[in-house]
């Protein structure tokens, strides 16, 4: 398997992409190209005194797609950015997945227009797994779709109930559509009627559609194992869990460390709030799927060091594995919602 990595996107590009490429090869065993400036990924090894291990390649890219970039057209203008061309190393068959933590817009954009989208799914969307009381569940859409019609947000469930099932290993699972209420009446128009549809693809046997889901339900050991949104709501419901889990952390080591007997109660509990501190941290999840791309692409946070790129590598090589792709081909006739059943 070979996971190709752009090197040059990213808060901390390119050192951390470097260094997060060689742990994923030396973890996980697969192949990875780094592409690049190849000239200052190499000025990058030389300074930090770094020998690419074999199974590590470059392949050169002048050009860097920034965050002040209109994300809509930077792959057009920029054909030698390093997110253009590794998205076309990832379509010619050169890789099995395409990672990158640049702009989240850029590659949506290219993943779209040279990768292309799955034939009969209207729209990609961001699909991370996030932390919840059964084990975690597959958020979507998280970003990608601002504004959605009903038959995007049903493709984004039946896309998210795939996920689930091949990746996390849930059988049947579980899919709720979030909302400010546990009946079918609450929420804006466009919440109603996508409820009423996923009901419908329930009763046909599509998917299992267990209804509205609030919030505060991500805490239950019966939290639903897919959490369909539009990608507005998706996203604040995403950064809210981020900044959530990060002032835990912080408020508790803020209470560990008040005094000799706080501290000493820590060294009681440090074996279990190491565990807790990892089930909450977003480098762990390393990367997110945008689903609906006939190839796998993986957006990794912007601020991600060594070790998130090197779980998100994990998590790609897990997705290829898991033949999800193949899987949404196989059933997109489900997908193909007609203007009628809207």
């Amino acid at each position: 398997m070979r996971i190709i990595i752009d090197a040059m996107g990213g808060d901390l590009a390119p050192r951390e992409p470097i260094l997060g490429a060689i742990m994923a090869r030396n973890e996980f065993g697969c192949n990875v190209t780094l592409v690049g400036q190849e000239e200052t990924i190499r000025k990058i090894l030389e300074q930090d005194k770094i020998q690419l291990p074999p199974g590590i390649d470059i392949v050169n890219a002048s050009e860097v797609i920034e965050i002040c970039d209109d994300p809509s057209t930077a792959w057009r203008r920029k054909k030698d950015s390093s997110i253009s061309v590794g998205l076309r190393m990832l379509r010619d068959g050169e890789g099995d997945a395409f990672i990158s933590a640049g702009s989240t817009g850029a590659l949506l954009a290219a993943g779209t227009m040279i990768v292309k989208r799955i034939p009969g799914v209207r729209r990609a969307a961001v699909a991370p797994i996030v932390p919840t009381g059964a084990g975690g569940a597959v958020l979507i859409d998280a970003g990608a779709n601002s504004e959605c019609t009903p038959e995007y947000m049903c493709q984004f469930a039946l896309m998210g109930s795939f996920y689930a099932q091949r990746v996390l290993g849930r059988e049947n699972p579980k899919v709720g559509l979030v909302n400010i209420g546990a009946e079918p009446s609450k929420g804006n128009e466009l919440y109603k009627l996508v409820n009423s549809m996923l009901t419908e693809a329930g009763n046909a046997g599509h998917l299992n559609f267990v209804g509205n889901m609030e919030p505060v339900q991500l805490a239950s050991e019966d939290a639903c194992d897919v959490i369909v949104a539009d990608g507005f709501t998706g996203n604040i419901l995403l950064k809210t869990m981020e900044g959530t889990a990060s002032f835990i952390v912080h408020a508790l080591k803020g209470l560990f460390t008040t005094n000799a007997k706080t501290k000493m109660g820590y060294l009681m509990v440090k074996g279990s709030m190491g565990k807790f501190k990892k089930l909450l941290d977003s480098r762990e999840t390393g990367g997110t799927a945008l689903l609906g791309l006939r190839k796998p692409v993986f957006k990794a946070h912007g601020s991600s060091d060594a070790y998130a790129i090197c779980r998100a590598v994990g998590k790609a090589a897990e997705f290829v594995n898991a033949n999800l792709i193949e899987a949404i081909e196989e059933n997109v006739s489900r997908l193909q919602l007609s203007q009628e059943e809207q």
